[in-house]
């Protein structure tokens, strides 16, 4: 089993992707990196399934739209891939104001994650700025809906959004605790603007504070957007990670 900390989500190499796949697995891995995390997976479950261990690629992680949806044939192509964990990525943002909002949500996820467990696999939410910007009676929306959700359930907090929404990523983690799993590493000048994301390391955040405060969390490498080559973005990222400790 591999001992790696470190991923890619794919979404950050998605053009490359739609007009090239194998190149690009194959791209991603000569930078070095042997986790990718999926997106827009379940109808390219028999390519990824071939491709990824051709290129010495795993995917323990995936993105994909939970709530609502129909989970059979989520599940069914996470499973063929070799996935273990699937990852929520979006819940609607006018859906975190209220805590009755906020509930609801938790309890659609706490029942996604039984069923997810009949298969192996593991549920979680991954969180935008909304989520820490919107306070219910002062506290963060995303720890509401932390302290809401099974134990089974766990969390994907992207560091980059949590600061955008005005919370200090590093705090966040440290309060959340274990029930952070992964984390999305990304760096920028914290605005919404996702052509203002850079390379991990050469932006506004405290990267070594952040990891710091999530030793157990797989580092998940992301750009939204980036103004130049993608690729050099995750390959100086690469470089800036494991320089400073992460495990490739």
């Amino acid at each position: 089993m591999s001992t790696s900390q470190l991923s890619v989500q794919l979404y950050s190499v998605r053009d490359a992707l739609a007009a090239d796949l194998p190149g690009t697995l194959r791209r991603v891995a000569d930078l070095g990196y042997t986790n990718v995390e999926l997106f827009g997976f379940v109808d390219l479950a028999d390519q990824y399934s071939e491709l990824l261990p051709a290129a010495g690629l795993s995917a323990p992680s995936a993105h994909g739209s939970l709530l609502g949806a129909n989970l059979d044939g989520i599940f069914a192509a996470a499973t063929k891939i070799g996935v273990t964990t699937l990852i929520d990525p979006h819940i609607d943002r006018s859906l975190w104001s209220s805590r009755e909002d906020v509930a609801a949500s938790a309890t659609q996820l706490n029942a996604i994650a039984l069923k997810g467990a009949d298969h192996g696999l593991t549920i979680g939410y991954h969180n935008h700025w909304w989520e820490t910007e919107n306070r219910i009676d002062g506290t963060p929306a995303l720890e509401v809906f932390a302290d809401l959700l099974d134990p089974a359930v766990i969390l994907e907090v992207d560091t980059y959004w949590a600061e955008v929404g005005g919370v200090s990523a590093a705090e966040l983690l440290t309060r959340l605790g274990d029930r952070v799993q992964l984390i999305h590493v990304k760096d920028g000048a914290v605005t919404q603007d996702d052509q203002d994301q850079v390379a991990v390391g050469s932006g506004r955040l405290d990267i070594p504070a952040i990891l710091a405060a999530a030793p157990q969390a797989l580092r998940v490498v992301e750009l939204d957007g980036f103004a130049g080559d993608v690729f050099d973005a995750l390959r100086d990222s690469f470089a800036y990670l494991t320089a400073n400790g992460v495990q490739a």
